[in-house]
């Protein structure tokens, strides 16, 4: 079972990923389209800096979707670590093995057909836009380093246009709108009730 979890940044998709996760442990993969960003070992650090990140051609979907397939078909696979304090992919790789679940979550899973059709299950962390902005500047200053000029000019540079764009368009794609994310306990238990019928079944 392929679960698609998609929204904005700052949602909550991580949220309901991590809940889901804790509560399956290993029957569940998890595999974060934002890990699979484009290498850019060639290009300096001034110029990575202006890329936007939050366009379809931004992702090597190509791998991402070959990955899955894989992980699908009971192969474990190499998924890249990508480095947000260096815009830029890194070296090192993280092994994810093969589970009866796997979840793939980012903001625009559900904005290219090759990625929505490996899904059984399409889920769309619908959150305010305030609520959402003010989550990705604590992450992105606490976490990943950012000034707070740099995350407010990426956001009304790219990440807003880019998601009224690609990302609010494809929610038309969900089979579930969950709104306020993690924060939603009923869809939540819903979802987990799911991933239960399922596992039930497979035993």
């Amino acid at each position: 079972m392929i679960i698609g979890i998609a929204g904005g940044t700052g949602s909550g998709k991580t949220t309901i990923t991590k809940r889901i996760a804790e509560r399956f442990g290993n029957d569940i993969a998890v595999v974060c389209h934002d890990d699979y960003y484009k290498a850019h070992d060639d290009m300096p650090m001034e110029e990575r800096v202006r890329l936007n990140y939050d366009h379809p051609d931004a992702f090597d979907t190509d791998l991402f979707v070959a990955d899955i397939k894989k992980l699908a078909a009971g192969e474990p696979i190499d998924c890249p670590v990508y480095d947000y304090t260096v815009h830029n992919r890194s070296d090192r790789v993280k092994r994810v093995e093969p589970a009866p679940v796997i979840i793939i979550e980012g903001i625009l899973i559900l904005a290219e057909p090759k990625m929505t059709e490996l899904m059984d299950l399409r889920i769309f962390v619908d959150t305010d836009a305030d609520v959402r902005i003010l989550r990705r500047i604590l992450r992105d200053v606490e976490d990943r380093g950012r000034s707070l000029r740099s995350v407010i000019d990426q956001y009304l540079t790219t990440v807003k246009p880019m998601h009224e764009r690609f990302v609010e368009p494809s929610r038309h794609n969900a089979d579930i709108v969950v709104p306020e994310g993690g924060r939603n306990r009923v869809a939540l238990d819903l979802i987990i009730n799911k991933v239960q019928n399922h596992l039930l079944s497979v035993r």
